[in-house]
């Protein structure tokens, strides 16, 4: 017989503490999470969510509290012990080998000894009763996204847990995919599992969640019934003030001059990892936002090194800025030419961790400093004009800093990808190009950082966006493309296509764009 939610406790933590040095990432934190109970966890960037979820799963041990499972005091020492009291977690990134199969990385991950054919029958089993199909004899590396997820949960479900943690769940996955996992995650908690559900997609969080609980600053400030809040409340709650919406122009216009165009761009991958570009046609005109939409792994990565100049093509002509071939001018000649990038990733990518705010901005724009012949000379001015340019982006962008002039690493998520954007924009760009601009950052950075790519396209520069947000895509876009297996899609007015239109591009269930006219 189904329990009712919320009738009786399966985690009780209480008074959670847990400090790195003189930083407390988590003081006195109370969380109650009923058996049958999806419940979610959120919190802004730094807010304390991942050392919380660590604790329950073993990862880290808290300074002092107590958690309790079932109403009984445990230790969890480790994820080993975490599973045995009941705890599974799957990841924001998926911990599985591309190079084995299905069955495979779940033999590895399992803490009780199993013939593999009896294995290879209980995945069929849980497979095909929780309608998580995957083949087990398959390689990882052959399966999409959604398919890893789906391993990923089977693995969890083979230790029959009791509480469920799903960090990020959604990220990486298209809106049908989504669609599936919710009806999953609903049917594991009317069976009594309940599940800590980890976003910073709010809409998400409603639909999906019975309470929410938010953190801030380390500590746990709200648990709210999720069927009777909004995602304004919710915001705000979170970061502590008003959320204003973006201000957007009533009446666009756009400019017939054409700023970025790629003809038959074509890439191999020389690797054996990656993906190859294979006959990539866009272009976007100033004064437009070109959103470019797709699940991680399908080409982004190396059709951002082709746009940024770390990669050059072999025919200079297959890259054009205003009608010019770049395609063999590197990073640097094209941030000259007023082409600027934000990689994907942060940290190593667009900074350098262990080096000051100052000399990763000097690190970027070091021809633009470099005035006279004297090395002595320019030394002394690039060390000035980079603190001097430094305090003016962290200034304009309202960059949230521990220090004076800290280090890269010393900055929140969230801080140092305002920090990135503003020193791109320092630059006043004609074209700019930036990959996951608010991956992983928490709402009220989401919104800054947002505001900022429409404003610069209303002030007719050219925007190239590339993100697995379809919610940002479709805020933010003028025209939308799909990449998928190194193929871009055909672009189309944000007004004419629609989310599950892009979900079905994205997950490959298309071949063109010109493909969602025949379905409809």
């Amino acid at each position: 017989m189904e329990k009712e939610k919320g009738s009786e406790l399966l985690l009780k933590a209480t008074k959670i503490n847990k400090s790195f040095g003189d930083f407390s990432a988590n003081k006195d934190i109370d969380i109650d999470v009923a058996k049958g109970e999806i419940h979610a966890l959120l919190g802004e960037n730094g807010a304390g969510k991942s050392t919380l979820v660590k604790i329950f799963y073993g990862v880290l041990k808290p300074d002092t509290g107590s958690i309790e499972i079932n109403n009984k005091e445990v230790s969890i020492s480790s994820p080993n012990s975490a599973r045995k009291n009941g705890i599974g977690m799957v990841f924001q990134h998926f911990s599985l080998f591309p190079a084995l199969t299905v069955a495979e990385n779940i033999l590895i991950a399992l803490d009780e000894k199993i013939k593999f054919k009896d294995l290879i029958s209980e995945i069929s089993k849980l497979s095909k009763e929780w309608e998580l199909f995957v083949d087990p004899l398959k390689r990882v590396s052959e399966l999409s996204v959604g398919e890893q997820q789906r391993v990923e949960i089977i693995r969890c479900l083979m230790q029959n847990p009791k509480l469920l943690i799903m960090d990020e769940p959604t990220s990486v996955l298209t809106p049908q995919e989504i669609s599936n996992l919710f009806k999953i995650l609903k049917r594991l908690a009317s069976s009594g599992c309940s599940i800590l559900y980890i976003s910073h997609k709010l809409e998400e969080i409603i639909e999906i969640a019975d309470q929410v609980t938010i953190l801030k600053s380390g500590k746990s400030i709200a648990t709210i019934d999720a069927k009777k809040t909004t995602t304004k409340f919710l915001a705000e709650t979170m970061v502590g003030k008003e959320i204003t919406a973006l201000k957007k122009v009533n009446t666009k216009t756009f400019s017939k001059d054409i700023a970025l165009e790629l003809k038959n761009l074509n890439k191999p991958n020389e690797t054996n990892f990656g993906i190859s570009l294979k006959n990539i046609n866009l272009q976007v005109n100033y004064g437009e936002i070109l959103g470019i939409a797709g699940i991680a792994g399908n080409g982004q990565v190396e059709l951002m090194e082709v746009l940024s100049g770390e990669t050059i093509t072999d025919n200079e002509n297959e890259i054009l800025l205003e009608s010019i071939p770049i395609g063999s001018k590197d990073i640097t000649e094209r941030r000259q030419l007023g082409i600027e990038t934000i990689p994907e990733e942060r940290t190593l990518h667009a900074t350098v961790p262990n080096l000051t705010i100052s000399e990763n901005t000097f690190l970027t724009y070091f021809s633009k400093y470099n005035k006279t012949d004297n090395i002595i000379s320019n030394l002394l001015n690039n060390h000035q004009n980079s603190l001097i340019e430094s305090e003016r982006i962290l200034k304009d962008n309202d960059v949230r800093c521990p220090e004076v002039n800290p280090l890269a690493n010393q900055l929140s998520g969230g801080n140092l990808q305002k920090f990135i954007l503003g020193r791109s924009l320092a630059n006043n760009p004609k074209v700019a190009i930036f990959s996951q601009p608010t991956w992983g950052v928490d709402i009220g950075a989401a919104t800054s950082i947002r505001q900022k790519l429409l404003n610069l396209s209303q002030s007719e520069k050219a925007v190239i966006l590339i993100s697995q947000d379809l919610e940002e895509i479709f805020e933010l876009s003028d025209q939308i493309c799909v990449i998928n297996g190194g193929t871009l899609s055909k672009i189309m007015p944000v007004d004419k296509v629609t989310a599950a239109d892009v979900g079905l591009l994205m997950g490959g269930k298309l071949d063109t764009a010109s493909e969602l006219e025949i379905i409809k």
